[in-house]
């Protein structure tokens, strides 16, 4: 049975505790529409690298938009704080992009936290240069190459959700056209014919462009790991999740990630 503010409200002044109300307008969270009772705001921790450039994009995203909290890690941390739920890999050019895309980021001491903490089952979503990253670093599949076209690209795709079993696109439905903006050069995707058989066997694509703006294998977009927690993608979900933006479609992979926490 749902509790209304106001009951909850009526048990905490029958208490004469200060904190009821305080508690109750907090606990209280839109999600998808809905009203669902929580503990806590969910925490995400956004990774800075030198040459970072989307990491206050995705703060603010989750913190002003979807009303979240939101820590800045730096790289040269070596652990992820214990009351942080979630990690975020920013886009940008760590350092650079030196070598190759996230082939230096890759080193940096913060990374062993990111393995040990998605080992634990923690979430974390890597967004253009954070799904290089993650690439480079062994926590997704395949790679990300020049563009077929040899341009960087910039301008809103749209995606098609191709699974909702995740905890990125929980809130979604199988089938969902959502718009997102891509900035890349080095964005397509590429991988071996049994990896790309597997991730589509395994229902890992999470992501497909619905024009393949960039040469990717099986216009991949966004992948996840074997235990679906680990999500890269080449688009920005954090760059449409403000109606001055012009889409707001990227709230829903937030507000999924949101919703597996709730759902706990």
């Amino acid at each position: 049975m749902r509790t209304s503010i106001r009951e909850i409200r009526t048990r905490g002044s029958k208490r004469k505790c200060g904190v009821s109300i305080a508690w109750a307008t907090r606990a209280l969270l839109l999600v998808t529409g809905e009203s669902m009772l929580r503990w806590k705001k969910v925490k995400f921790g956004v990774v800075v690298f030198p040459g970072s450039n989307c990491d206050h994009d995705a703060q603010y995203s989750v913190s002003a938009n979807l009303g979240e909290q939101a820590a800045m890690l730096w790289h040269r941390d070596t652990s992820i704080p214990a009351d942080v739920d979630a990690v975020i890999l920013p886009g940008g050019f760590s350092y650079g992009d030196y070598l190759r895309c996230g082939a230096i980021a890759k080193f940096s001491p913060i990374i062993s936290a990111v393995k040990g903490f998605a080992a634990r089952g923690g979430l974390v979503v890597g967004i253009c240069n954070g799904f290089q990253i993650l690439t480079e670093c062994g926590l997704l599949p395949g790679a990300l190459v020049r563009n077929q076209g040899l341009k960087f690209l910039c301008k809103p795709v749209q995606l098609r959700v191709e699974t909702t079993n995740t905890p990125f696109t929980n809130a979604c439905h199988k089938g969902q056209i959502v718009t997102f903006p891509i900035a890349h050069g080095e964005g397509c995707y590429t991988a071996s014919a049994e990896v790309l058989a597997g991730l589509e066997a395994e229902d890992r694509v999470v992501f497909r462009y619905v024009a393949n703006p960039n040469g990717s294998n099986n216009a991949i977009a966004g992948i996840c790991n074997r235990e679906r927690n680990v999500l890269g993608m080449m688009p920005h979900p954090e760059r449409a999740t403000d109606p001055l933006m012009g889409s707001t479609d990227g709230l829903t992979l937030f507000r999924s990630m949101v919703a597996a926490f709730a759902s706990k």
